[in-house]
């Protein structure tokens, strides 16, 4: 009967949030208007205030946007392939997307998270997460490029990631899916799942010169599902939170059987101590298989290594780690105040916001005020730990954000608004309309010692009605809002890519002068460079032939190749001569079954191409580039396999005997 009724409450639920977002709401401004669009208006040829970095969803990449324009300013491929930049396709790139499992060339972007010193975002990388096939990347800020990706063994589900530590110190990762250790015999009934899940929290340190990430531990926790997180800051420095749900721990039908108890888990993890415990020897060594891959920008070049060994610490077995505390059911979001004294739980089937104190619960843990334990783990009592509750703030409450200013905004999925109330006293302050079904949110710096508070984002599950329509899917959107006076202010709707999660924004400032501008060809060190014209080369080495090509406005040097045959697997390493800002060259030749490449000034990437059939193929530079841009083109001549047809290369000389006079003459 419990089941029954939770079913019809469910569908009631549903019909609401259907009726809700299939029409607009009453009595709310469905337009900017008056003074709105001006705020959010940069003129042609002015800069942005923010960067705003959104993760793409199941598109797998990263987007940038500026702020308060929304204008689109690059795509950034992560875990998915991208024909537009040759990510994935050049014989460079492909190793970025190796793992375990062979060849990734998709995944799922959640959540971003910019790298911090003292707490405040250094503009030095920022970080995303792989959800289907467990990684972490790390992008240069300097490039805007995918520099670094590590898988995480012991893991379904990467979602509670990649949040970090307010040094950087840690990128940290929770499961969303508990399986059985990688180490362990995975063949076992789906319905022993209590018996033989785990859950694993990875922590991955980040070099603080040059950012390299290494699995420094992993803690083994009971099996639930690990949604989201946050690290300390300030007073609670040393410690992270993460939001649990499914302590029922069900395998099937979730949206029932993992929707039973009235409250599921906040867990308080103390790195600090886990790191003594580590120094100490107390962690067991564990065989697994993951990949670790890295992109130099001196080679122009991924490396790809399989490791096997991580560090795991055992929650149950090592006190003083791990601490549950009880949350209203299905928390979602995780958040910790500007202070770090108060950590929000947004329970999505709740009607309230608990607010925990960092205080009281160091007090509980001292005077041992538990309500038992779960699986070995001390559960703190609700009351121990409360700091209070925001009464009505809203329904389906998500995420929260903080201003700075004593002030946080949490995201109603259900009742499609912005919430913003008083962290001191949780009295709400002001509410707003999202268009519709509002996921996460964004205020620059929201998860800093000192967020900006001059805009909140809105990224929005569902937009009917607010752009022209385009077929069965609308486009996904974002809302700015000005919330540097009492209330809070639309001002603009703008498009992004993939379905947005989570997003952070940074004063440009931080970023826009460390840009690197161009790659220095003296010191590009690619085994197949052509520092200049006089290197290019083509070279046969059995069936494979190397074709080291340069290109600078407006000509490929060679341009015309013979002498390929039938089943060659050719590899055009083409360097772009160029050394002035924003000039790359393309490179495409006819019948490629892979992509294009896209090449920096002073950098080389390698298109391989393997000819099926006789004939002539031509070649040509992709990216407009100059005026003569359509004359920067080629041919290669593709004889049969086993052909005599000797191997030919040129640029310029290639010309018919009647040609030939003409252009002594």
């Amino acid at each position: 009967m419990k089941n029954i009724n939770y079913k019809i409450a469910s569908l009631a639920a549903i019909c609401t949030v259907a009726g809700m977002v299939s029409c607009k709401p009453k009595s709310v401004e469905n337009a900017v208007t008056g003074d709105a669009s001006v705020k959010a208006y940069v003129a042609p040829g002015k800069y942005d205030e923010f960067y705003n970095f959104v993760s793409g969803g199941f598109s797998g990449q990263m987007s940038v946007y500026g702020l308060p324009s929304g204008r689109l300013f690059r795509v950034i491929p992560v875990f998915s392939t991208d024909p537009e930049k040759g990510y994935g396709y050049s014989e460079e790139t492909k190793p970025m997307l190796n793992t375990s499992h062979g060849f990734v060339p998709w995944d799922d972007l959640h959540h971003v998270q910019l790298s911090k010193t003292a707490g405040e975002i250094d503009g030095r990388w920022v970080f995303g997460n792989a959800n289907n096939t467990p990684r972490i990347a790390r992008i240069d800020l300097t490039t805007f490029r995918t520099n670094e990706i590590i898988e995480l063994p012991n893991s379904g589900g990467n979602h509670s990631s990649p949040f970090i530590t307010e040094n950087t110190e840690y990128v940290v990762a929770g499961t969303r899916f508990s399986v059985p250790p990688d180490d362990a015999n995975g063949d076992v009934p789906i319905n022993t799942y209590k018996q033989n899940f785990k859950g694993t929290l990875s922590f991955v340190s980040v070099g603080k010169e040059d950012g390299k990430m290494d699995i420094a531990f992993q803690i083994l926790c009971p099996g639930v599902n690990f949604d989201l997180s946050r690290a300390g800051k300030g007073v609670s420095h040393g410690w992270f939170f993460f939001s649990c749900y499914n302590t029922e721990q069900a395998s099937t039908l979730l949206e029932v059987n993992a929707s039973q108890r009235d409250k599921d888990f906040i867990l308080a993890v103390n790195w600090k101590k886990a790191e003594e415990y580590l120094k100490a020897g107390k962690g067991r060594k564990q065989a697994v298989k993951y990949a670790h891959n890295v992109y130099s920008d001196v080679t122009h070049s991924a490396t790809s290594e399989i490791k096997t060994e991580v560090t795991v610490l055992d929650s149950k077995e090592l006190a003083d780690i791990c601490y549950f505390i009880p949350c209203p059911k299905s928390p979602h979001g995780c958040d910790v105040d500007p202070t770090g004294e108060y950590i929000v739980g947004s329970g999505k089937l709740a009607a309230l916001i608990p607010v925990f104190s960092f205080d009281k619960i160091q007090k509980a843990i001292a005077a041992k005020s538990y309500d038992g334990d779960f699986e070995g783990i001390p559960v703190i009592k609700y009351e121990s730990a409360l700091y209070g509750e925001v009464k009505k703030p809203g329904l389906g409450p998500l995420h929260t954000e903080f201003d700075g200013k004593g002030n946080a905004y949490t995201s109603m999925f259900v009742s499609s608004e912005l919430v913003k109330w008083n962290i001191k006293d949780l009295k709400v302050l002001d509410r707003a309309s999202t268009f519709y079904s509002v996921g996460h949110l964004c205020i620059p710096g929201g998860d800093t010692k000192t967020p900006n508070a001059k805009y909140v984002i809105a990224y929005n599950k569902i937009t009917k009605d607010r752009y022209l329509p385009t077929g069965p899917e609308l486009s996904q959107s974002a809302q700015l809002y000005d919330i540097s006076g009492d209330k809070m202010q639309l001002i603009l709707d703008f498009p992004t890519i993939g379905e947005p999660h989570y997003a952070q924004a940074c004063a440009a400032s931080v970023i826009k002068d460390k840009q690197v501008k161009i790659f220095k060809i003296g010191e590009n060190k690619h085994p197949y460079v052509a520092m200049g014209e006089k290197e290019a080369k083509v070279v046969r080495e059995g069936n494979k032939v190397h074709v080291y090509m340069t290109a600078i406005r407006s000509h490929l040097t060679p341009d015309n190749i013979e002498g390929i045959k039938v089943g060659d697997e050719v590899y055009f390493h083409v360097t772009n001569l160029e050394q002035d800002w924003d000039v790359p060259h393309g490179f495409a030749i006819k019948g490629a079954s892979n992509a294009e490449l896209l090449i920096m000034p002073g950098e080389t990437q390698t298109l391989k191409w393997v000819p099926t059939k006789v004939g002539i193929s031509p070649m040509y530079c992709t990216d407009f580039c100059s005026a003569l841009h359509q004359e920067m083109t080629g041919y290669v001549r593709v004889s049969p396999a086993g052909s005599s047809t000797p191997l030919h290369f040129s640029t310029g000389t290639n010309l018919a005997a009647s040609e030939g006079s003409k252009a002594k003459k």
